[in-house]
């Protein structure tokens, strides 16, 4: 796959994911504004019926307050038969004012202080379907002369419409003056509240209040607050008219609200996330693979560049000794068979270590353990470079502090380890390489430090350098031959010991390498 088709379908795959998250998050605002809508549907319909309630109950109430003062026994005042009259007093100015409904078949006359208004008595009968209003003057009209009234109102549930209509009209008309807290108390429009909301389907806590032209009456609820509060008319009058307003807030109304919908935003996110993780592994996996794809091709290239080498030399070697002047001379023939033997190992060796790495791979590498002292793996494993140290008059000294140094090992392999991380200590020196090499006890573990003073690395470098393949870019410049796997052995080999080993290094002050081991009594 190109680079160019590669961006294009990662920016596509992008803005497709980023494209469906939008639009989930877009239904899921629907869903809530939907939701928002019906929750207030239910609460305007629940006020509706709360207002309705609470007129009715004022005017039941009124209705019962009115029993005791009538009786079966006695007869209606015939002279003002088929009218209605509420009156009340105006003693500032000497006037009585009459509430009068026409057409009434019959009038009973009760004191008005049972209902809390500035008369000393009103008269009621059955029927209306006329009101008027009008003025005397105190000395016109009687008002202290109480008639008996000579029968009981009827219940107001089961009253015929006409009746009910102007008992509603006449009654709205003499209570609208009455204070607000003495019509309802804030328990009544708790209660009424409670069950007309239940009944909608909001089971939510709520706070009230009742307001008169924006200003607040007492019959409301400590923490009421009217910023997001729903409201609706109360104790409409004859003109469907009111200053009075029921106002119903629900601080707990955005919660409730998400809460409808929280299975929709859970699942939501649950897909969107697998779905993202999944993509960005995807990608990851892409990236990764076109990285160790670039990697591959830098080891079959260096591969074939060190295989080329040895081959040649054989081949020149073969050529020299057909030579009838050389094959007489037996020193030149054990030469040129050494060098053949040489480069023989030497590739054998380079495929010895991919088979090692593909074998751990798969887990078919047969490590066997022996209890072994470190020490002494340490020492053997210098024996093997030590050589090659002195002849580029370099040192590796030992500084064993570990008192303790028994670990379950593989030999073998054990020593390879230890001769790799020397082997890239001398590679990585452009002078004398200088090695030390550090024991010591860390609790049930032991701790080998390999230090060199070599080119060091960076640490980009140093967090990829145990990856198989991975070698640090030096451009077209081969000047250290290798095919980055060596330290991929090294790491595969001490995991395998229920070892840990990590590398400290600065570029051009050397690297370290640390290796923690579990000890063994």
């Amino acid at each position: 796959m190109g680079k160019k088709l590669f961006v294009f379908l990662v920016v596509l795959m992008s803005l497709s994911l980023i494209g469906i998250i939008f639009v989930q998050s877009f239904f899921i605002n629907n869903s809530l504004q939907n939701e928002e809508k019906n929750f207030t549907l239910s609460v305007k319909r629940a006020l509706s019926f709360v207002s309705r309630d609470i007129e009715e109950m004022e005017l039941r109430n009124s209705l019962i307050k009115l029993q005791p003062f009538l009786s079966k026994n006695e007869r209606p005042d015939s002279t003002v038969i088929k009218r209605l009259f509420i009156t009340t007093e105006d003693d500032i100015n000497d006037k009585t004012i009459v509430h009068r409904n026409t057409v009434l078949e019959e009038r009973f006359k009760v004191p008005s202080l049972f209902f809390e208004i500035d008369a000393d008595s009103f008269a009621i009968s059955k029927r209306s379907n006329e009101r008027v209003t009008e003025i005397y003057n105190n000395s016109q009209i009687d008002g202290k002369n109480v008639i008996a009234p000579s029968e009981r109102l009827i219940q107001y549930s089961s009253m015929p419409a006409l009746d009910r209509q102007m008992y509603e009209d006449t009654f709205k008309d003499m209570l609208k003056d009455i204070p607000i807290y003495k019509r309802v108390t804030a328990l009544q429009v708790e209660t009424l509240l409670n069950r007309e909301l239940k009944d909608e389907g909001v089971n939510l806590d709520f706070e009230f209040a009742i307001y008169d032209d924006d200003l607040a009456t007492k019959v409301q609820t400590e923490n009421f607050e009217k910023e997001n509060a729903y409201g609706v008319y109360i104790f409409l009058d004859n003109n469907n008219e009111s200053s009075y307003k029921l106002w119903v807030d629900f601080p707990d109304r955005r919660k409730y609200l998400l809460s409808s919908i929280m299975w929709m935003i859970v699942l939501s996110v649950i897909f969107t996330s697998v779905i993202i993780l999944a993509y960005s592994s995807a990608i990851y996996q892409l990236i990764r693979q076109r990285q160790i794809s670039q990697i591959k091709t830098d080891f079959i290239n260096n591969m074939t560049h060190e295989f080329k080498t040895p081959i040649a030399t054989i081949n020149l070697a073969l050529d020299s000794i057909k030579n009838p002047k050389i094959i007489s001379d037996e020193d030149k023939v054990k030469r040129y068979l050494k060098m053949i033997r040489d480069e023989n190992k030497r590739m054998h060796a380079q495929v010895e270590n991919v088979l090692r790495i593909s074998k751990l791979d798969k887990n078919e590498l047969n490590i066997s353990k022996d209890r072994l002292k470190l020490h002494e793996l340490v020492e053997d494993a210098i024996t093997h470079v030590e050589l090659i140290v002195e002849d580029r008059k370099g040192y590796v000294n030992t500084h064993f502090k570990a008192v303790k140094s028994s670990i379950l090992a593989n030999e073998t392999h054990f020593t390879n380890v230890i001769v790799n991380i020397l082997d890239n200590a001398i590679k990585y020196s452009d002078d004398a390489p200088k090695i030390d090499v550090y024991t010591e006890n860390i609790g049930n573990n032991i701790v080998l430090k390999i230090a060199d003073q070599g080119n060091g690395m960076s640490k980009q470098v140093a967090k990829r350098v145990f990856e198989k393949f991975y070698r640090e870019h030096t451009g077209n410049v081969h000047n250290v031959k290798g095919h980055g796997l060596g330290l991929a052995y090294v790491k595969k080999i001490v995991d395998d010991h229920q070892g840990h080993i990590s590398v400290e290094s600065e570029k051009g002050k050397g690297s370290t390498f640390i290796i923690r081991l579990p000890l063994i009594s």
